[in-house]
């Protein structure tokens, strides 16, 4: 019986229902390893809820299988990795459109040191169907675009299925989702993480299955988008709304000291309430920036920051609150002031108009005092430490 200190390499593939192309894949992994007497090589089938005989036709080719539970692409290629013996993992779909005869420069890459090594279909050779057109020139060139705009992670393709990794690597990540996004949060995680990734071409030839794929372009495309905008709130959230927050904080002080004519335009109450709309949806997305990276660091989809834990050191909950109550006695006592001269003001007037300015800005306060105290309350929570269930 080997012992896990004897297998060196791990080729895996996920599987759910591939029996028409799984012994291919399986027939070419042996022959790779055949040519590499001196490598232990594991092959090892992370079944994800097969019916139509894929375990026992990978168990008759020689390999292991694992059955998964948890259905999703991620969570079959978690499992597989966790129960890998091999030092280094090789992981690739099992539907026949990537060659495991030839995975030399896979391992070659991590023998090296790097810590991550992942094919790019776009520098290799994309076969004649191999890859519908949406796909090749529209849904991997984007998404790799803003990977890599987003992320310190320089790859031209983030989700070729053919990529290679240590099990330390693996490991270190503590990879979170279950489904296609599990190939994006890899390679992300290992960008931040200051991992070694090296990008070697890859061929990528038309699958064999006679069903249609589990890949839904759209679908998981938008997934796979999706993922990278919540794990980047910076620029999705705090940026934008930071910008917004100052620009519109300047239109609202200039209109609050009057009406304001730049031209023959006259800017005056009407143009304030858009403005304080605009304030309070900025101030929004500043909080909500916020409260999605925290969460994204307790979770672990994201590393931890030294700003969370200097914020584990204050009390949130109590400066949000004293902030927050303070703005709303001011806001408060503007709306009595307002009530006291309403009986005895025409809105008409000059000091009618004035009027509607102590409103707004009176209600503007109660809003982000409002919204203070409550960002403080989840901030708060979600800053609270923990210990981890392992």
């Amino acid at each position: 019986m080997n012992t896990p200190e004897q297998f060196l390499v791990t080729i895996l593939m996920p599987c759910l229902n591939e029996s028409a192309t799984l012994p291919i894949c399986i027939s070419k992994a042996k022959s790779w390893a055949s040519k590499h007497p001196n490598i232990r090589v594991e092959i090892l089938v992370a079944d994800n809820g097969s019916n139509d005989g894929s375990q026992e036709l990978a168990k008759s080719c020689g390999a292991r299988v694992i059955n998964v539970a948890e259905r999703g692409y991620g969570s079959a290629l978690y499992a597989g990795c966790h129960q890998a013996l091999g030092e280094f993992i090789i992981m690739g779909d099992a539907d026949a459109s990537y060659d495991f005869e030839h995975l030399d420069q896979f391992l070659h890459g991590l023998r090296i040191g790097n810590d991550l090594v992942i094919g790019n279909r776009f520098t290799g050779v994309i076969t004649e169907n191999a890859m519908p057109w949406k796909n090749r020139y529209i849904g991997n060139p984007i998404l790799s675009f803003i990977g890599r705009s987003l992320f310190p992670v320089k790859v031209g393709d983030f989700h070729c299925g053919l990529r290679a990794i240590s099990k330390s690597a693996f490991l270190a990540l503590d990879l979170r989702t279950t489904g296609m996004e599990f190939a994006s949060e890899m390679l992300i995680k290992a960008g931040i993480m200051g991992l070694k990734i090296h990008e070697i071409p890859t061929n990528l030839y038309p699958d064999g299955r006679s069903r249609p794929p589990h890949l839904k372009p759209w679908r998981d495309g938008w997934r796979h988008l999706r993922f990278m905008l919540l794990l980047s709130p910076r620029w999705l959230f705090i940026y934008p709304g930071l910008f917004l927050a100052i620009l519109f904080l300047m239109a609202y002080i200039y209109l609050l000291l009057g009406p304001q004519k730049i031209g023959s335009i006259v800017f005056d109450t009407h143009t304030l309430f858009y403005v304080q709309t605009g304030l309070i949806l900025s101030v929004l997305m500043l909080y909500t920036g916020s409260l999605l990276r925290a969460f994204a660091f307790r979770e672990g989809l994201l590393p931890s920051r030294n700003w969370l834990t200097k914020i584990r050191q204050y009390p949130v909950f109590e400066i949000g609150a004293i902030f927050g109550l303070t703005a709303m006695c001011a806001g408060i006592a503007w709306a009595l002031s307002a009530f006291m001269h309403w009986s005895y003001l025409g809105f008409g007037s000059l000091e009618g108009q004035n009027l509607i300015r102590t409103i707004s800005m009176s209600t503007t306060l109660m809003m982000l005092a409002g919204l203070t105290f409550l960002w403080s309350l989840v901030m708060g929570f979600i800053s609270l430490p923990l210990r981890k269930y392992q």
